[in-house]
Parts: C-alpha cells; sequence; structure tokens
C-alpha cells in the first residue's frame, strides 16, 4: 500500500503546527521523568533543583528563540524544500513508507550519533559541547542543555544530511521528537531494574548506558556516544556497560569545572567555551571487557 499522498497531507499538517506538537511533547516527556526522579532516583543529587533547573532551562528558552530567529522552518522546512528540488539520495524513491520512513529515522540516528562523536574529536567543538558535559548533576534537563553555538552548528550538519539524504518530512518530523524524547528519557535520574535495563538497551539508550558518557573519567566520557539507538556504540566499539566506580560512585562532569557558579548558573554556562583548560579529550575506543 502506498501512502505517499496521505504521507503529503499529514507532512503539510505537521509543518505548519510542528511548533506546538513539539512543545507539547516536551513539556509532556519533561513532566514525566521529573515525577520518576521523584519517586525513583538512581542517585543523590549534588545540587537542589531550585539550584540548577532554572538555568538549565532558561538555555532551552535562549536555543528555541535563537532556532526561530535563524532557521524558521527548521529541519522538517528544509525536508519540504529539498523534496521540492528533487535532492538527495532518496528523492522519488518508490519504496513503501513503511520501509523509507524507518530507514531514514535511523539513518538521522546515525548521523548524530557521528556529530556526536565529532564533537568529542574536535578542540574547538569541543570547547562548546562540554557545556554539556560540566553539568554537576545528570538529569532530564541534562538532555536540553547545550551551548547556543552548538545548537546553530547541529541544526546546520542536519541541514547537510537531509540535503543529502533527501528524507520524506514525516521522517524528519519524527526522528526531531524521538531525539528529544529519549535524550530527555536517557538523561533522566532514574532507577531501572538492572534485569530490565540490559534488555532495553539493546533497543533505546537507557539512562544507566548513557549515564557512563557524562562520567568524569575521560575513558569513559568518551563511550556512549548515542541518543536514541544503541546499535551504534556497538558497532563502533564506542559502547562501555557500565561505569568502574558504580553509577552510584562516579563523578558526573568534567575535572577542572567543578564549581557549581560556572557550571550550573546560565551567564557561566555561557562563557564555558572561553575558559582555559581546553582538554580535546582524545577518543578511545573500549576494550572487549567492556562489553555486556
Amino acid at each position: 500500500m502506498d501512502l505517499t499522498a496521505g504521507t503529503v497531507t499529514m507532512g503539510d499538517s505537521i509543518l505548519s503546527n510542528q511548533t506546538a506538537i513539539r512543545l507539547v511533547s516536551f513539556f509532556l516527556i519533561l513532566v514525566a521523568m521529573a515525577v520518576w526522579e521523584a519517586i525513583a532516583p538512581r542517585r543523590e543529587r549534588q545540587l537542589t533543583r531550585l539550584a540548577r533547573w532554572p538555568h538549565n532551562i532558561g538555555i532551552v528558552l535562549i536555543n528555541t528563540l535563537l532556532l526561530r530567529v535563524l532557521f524558521p522552518t527548521a529541519a522538517v522546512g528544509m525536508a519540504f524544500y529539498a523534496q521540492a528540488r528533487g535532492w538527495g539520495l532518496l528523492s522519488g524513491s518508490t519504496t513503501s513508507d513503511w520501509l523509507l520512513v524507518p530507514l531514514c529515522v535511523a539513518v538521522l540516528d546515525f548521523a548524530i550519533y557521528l556529530q556526536h562523536v565529532m564533537f568529542h574529536a574536535v578542540p574547538l567543538l569541543w570547547r562548546f559541547h562540554r557545556m554539556h558535559h560540566v553539568d554537576l548533576d545528570f538529569d532530564v534537563t541534562t538532555g536540553a542543555r547545550f551551548h547556543p553555538v552548538e545548537i546553530v552548528l547541529s541544526m546546520i550538519i542536519k541541514f547537510a544530511v537531509i540535503i543529502a539524504l533527501g528524507p520524506p518530512a514525516i521522517a524528519v518530523f519524527l526522528f526531531e521528537v524521538i531525539l528529544n524524547a529519549t535524550a530527555m528519557f536517557n538523561h533522566s535520574n532514574v532507577r531501572i531494574p538492572s534485569s530490565i535495563d540490559r534488555i532495553l538497551r539493546w533497543i533505546v539508550v537507557t539512562p544507566d548506558m548513557h549515564r557512563v558518557h557524562h562520567s568524569v573519567e575521560e575513558d569513559e566520557t568518551n563511550s556512549n556516544f548515542g541518543f536514541n539507538l544503541p546499535w551504534w556504540d556497538r558497532l563502533f566499539g564506542t559502547y562501555r556497560a557500565q561505569p568502574r566506580a558504580g553509577h552510584e560512585g562516579m563523578i558526573i562532569g568534567i575535572r577542572g569545572f567543578r564549581e557549581p557558579r560556572v557550571c550550573d548558573r546560565l551567564p557561566g554556562m555561557l562563557m564555558i567555551p572561553f575558559a582555559e583548560n581546553a582538554n580535546s579529550y582524545a577518543i578511545n575506543r573500549n576494550r572487549g571487557e567492556d562489553r555486556d
């Protein structure tokens, strides 16, 4: 069954309502994960929500306004633009949407994985990305905390991938919503039984899996780069099952950035790329003994 006509109609509707849909999705997931964190926390907090959340949410508001000004139609709009001009490898593809849409979501997710690795490997990019890592705690708001320069660069990279790939607009929309949801989920300070986590992390990046990536230990920081699908880390040797110190004992953050007014206050957060100690955090491949 060909869903092309239905997809075009749905795509037009999504383009006109995507902001509202994503906003509602963001707040629903934020509230759901915050409640879960309160009921079943994985780790004891270093700072209170009142001390951190206004600043982490503040950077989200700044980034949202910036993207609306610079890229009014965002990624979905670029997908429509590329489709209208026949750009991309998949432009004009006769493949059923049942196969094409999941394939494009997976390819876009792989691109985000590669981008994340690049932001760790290139010292200049790391300067901006490390604002995400210097958070002294790890919770749902960490998943939306990125420097405005990184957000702009990420959108430009995403545009390039969309132009090269030519995915359906509905695939781009679904990817954006899923990525937003999974980023907040896997950054949440929630406790999941290890028996469930062990299975779940074959399907999606779990909080215990991604928390390792926020360890102060450099080889642990340079592992588990996935935000949504966990397969890329396993395929490319960047997967690490657990932190050496355990999840309760591991230290979150980056060495050299331990002062709350710098790490978790909005003015200090914005200035982190221009601080000293620009360690490149050269990427190390993990050994087999670190795998499940």
